[in-house]
């Protein structure tokens, strides 16, 4: 029995169905399995990391060393071949990315659900309430409906509180709890911030692309997280990949500080920046200085700069003095922003925390405290950066957990 139709759940189905003479039933309380699976990768779906394990292991900064056991025994390679063999053709982009070349998420769900039924595995449309279990020992499910469903073993793949609209509301950690199980503290990863600065709702909708933002703990010279590529300014802060994958390393935000400081031009050192200044500004003298920036600068940003700069709007580009555009070029090579929090939990891609693995076997994925309960996915608490690395998590754990779910059941026979 699998509670719950997503990525770690379906894969586990079909590993579980694979063998000979096995009955597997997917408990989902969606009309349709894995919708969160549909909207990842901006419904692309980046399915996993063409990387080997370390490479894997190195995107997951939390808990890593747990699952070295099972991208052993299911790495991303395998994943590749598994889609491939089911008939879709993947693609590798940037950061070894994965996607389908047909740029379709649901290719890859539907891939995994007409594999389970071909498996023989069975859907039931509802939720599962509580696991029946006695002398520490799974016996079955009972939905909500009343419905009691007996079964050798109990499979948890529930995903985590991100996306509720798309079924992850955090059921599996209450009935984990239930089983006697420990819950870490759930926080939001991959997910939006917020900024202290008023501005960003100025700026809300502008998408820079291409520059290089650096996130660091207040107090410390190295940053947590620095890379290139687009930020979005939103109503509250700041959004985009690079602020999700930023997030991602920004832990106990409020009671650590953390700020971003933005190179908006990244390919231009401190001093050609100063000589692109003077050409635009040698360009039209008489122009004032508010009205000088529109080749280098998107517009919505000018009167920002303007103003943080601390040269008058109306004061003619002939008059800016040295020291003036030194200012103007460090602002644009370090735009500020001081983070101030996360958006909610609802709005983030990725749960942070979950059922604590101290009372999980990483070999198997079963409960150290009730025999024949297993997790998979996010719902444990494991979680990676952007780039395929948490897919890969729900497809590794859930193929181990559909395997060693078997041995338990036959064990009980």
């Amino acid at each position: 029995m699998i509670i719950g139709g997503g990525a770690s759940g379906l894969m586990a189905s079909v590993s579980a169905a694979a063998e000979p003479d096995t009955y597997v039933t997917v408990i989902e309380k969606n009309d349709r399995p894995a919708r969160k699976l549909m909207i990842t990768g901006k419904g692309r779906c980046n399915v996993t990391n063409n990387s080997d394990v370390n490479g894997i292991i190195k995107n997951i900064p939390k808990n890593s060393k747990f699952l070295y056991s099972v991208f052993s025994r299911f790495n991303s390679y395998d994943t590749m071949s598994f889609f491939e063999n089911c008939g879709v053709p993947l693609k590798t982009e940037r950061g070894n990315r994965v996607f389908p070349v047909s740029d379709r998420a649901v290719d890859i769900v539907d891939a995994l659900v007409n594999k389970a039924k071909s498996e023989g595995v069975k859907f039931i449309i509802g939720e599962a309430k509580t696991i029946l279990y006695s002398n520490n020992k799974v016996f079955g499910v009972r939905l909500n409906d009343g419905t009691e469903i007996s079964a050798d073993s109990v499979i948890i793949a529930t995903g985590g509180m991100s996306y509720p609209l798309t079924g992850s509301t955090g059921d599996g950690y209450n009935l984990a709890k239930e089983c006697g199980h420990t819950v870490t503290l759930l926080r939001p990863s991959l997910v939006p911030l917020v900024c202290h600065e008023n501005f960003c709702s100025s700026l809300s909708g502008l998408a820079l692309k291409n520059v290089n933002a650096s996130f660091y703990e207040e107090g410390k010279k190295k940053p947590v997280f620095e890379e290139q590529g687009e930020l979005l300014f939103t109503h509250f802060g700041i959004s985009g990949p690079l602020t999700l994958s930023a997030s991602a390393h920004l832990r106990n935000i409020g009671e650590k500080k953390y700020y971003c400081l933005i190179d908006l031009k990244p390919a231009l050192t401190n001093e050609q920046l100063d000589k692109r200044l003077l050409r635009d500004f040698s360009d039209e003298l008489n122009k004032d200085f508010s009205n000088s920036l529109d080749k280098l600068l998107p517009k919505s940003l000018i009167p920002v700069i303007v103003k943080l700069s601390g040269i008058k709007a109306d004061l003619k580009v002939n008059q800016i003095t040295k020291e003036q555009r030194q200012v103007l070029v460090s602002l644009i090579k370090n735009f500020k922003l001081n983070i101030t929090d996360t958006r909610p939990i609802e709005e983030a891609i990725i749960t942070s925390g979950g059922i604590s693995l101290k009372e999980i076997d990483p070999k198997t994925m079963q409960s150290k405290i009730v025999d024949g309960l297993y997790f998979a996915g996010e719902v444990i608490d494991v979680d990676a950066y952007t780039g395929g690395f948490n897919l890969q998590i729900a497809f590794s754990t859930g193929f181990v957990a559909g395997k060693e779910s078997l041995k338990k059941g036959e064990d009980d026979k």
